[in-house]
């Protein structure tokens, strides 16, 4: 569709400068300035292009499939992980590959639901999380709002940083 419309604005430009051509001297610039409108049209036509901007994926066209990252090293189990600021959600400490959490299943609360965090070891999901955030008011269950975990609990992986990170702990968290 691109193509037929870049077709048909380059006819255009020459049909426009032909009908206003006097002589063969501005006939021959109109056919040079058509030709640059040709290459400039062309080079628009470019949908799978960077156009010069180089993003985390690095300088790679959209179109082209690089190969994956490798695969990030979750420990297996390594303890609490202490909060780098207030109200962050605590990181998970242990891989969670294969666990499932969907609609109709959340493997995380097998072990972190109040009923059974003593009898597995874990530590109990917060009381915030059977509070309707619309209401307020409090529910027997997981509120549906807080039902899916790793929406804010993330695993913590030995990663290089994505972008550079000066990031300081709060001073009363250290």
């Amino acid at each position: 569709m691109k193509r037929l419309f870049f077709a048909a604005l380059v006819a255009g430009l020459m049909l426009t400068g032909i009908a206003h051509s006097d002589d063969s001297d501005s006939a021959a610039a109109t056919a040079t300035a058509t030709a640059a409108n040709i290459a400039a049209a062309a080079k628009l036509d470019n949908p799978g292009g960077i156009g010069g901007v180089e993003s985390l994926r690095g300088m790679v066209e959209l179109e082209t499939t690089r190969p994956a990252d490798p695969m990030k090293h979750y420990p297996k189990d390594q303890g609490l992980i202490d909060s780098d600021y207030v109200y962050q959600p605590p990181l998970i400490p242990h891989s969670i590959r294969h666990y499932e959490v969907s609609l109709n299943a959340n493997k995380c609360l097998a072990c972190h639901s109040w009923k059974n965090a003593k009898e597995m070891g874990a530590t109990k999901i917060s009381v915030t999380h059977y509070v309707s955030p619309q209401q307020g008011q409090v529910l027997s269950d997981v509120s549906p709002s807080r039902y899916f975990c790793l929406q804010c609990h993330v695993p913590q992986a030995d990663a290089k940083p994505l972008v550079e990170n000066d990031f300081k702990r709060v001073n009363a968290l250290r």
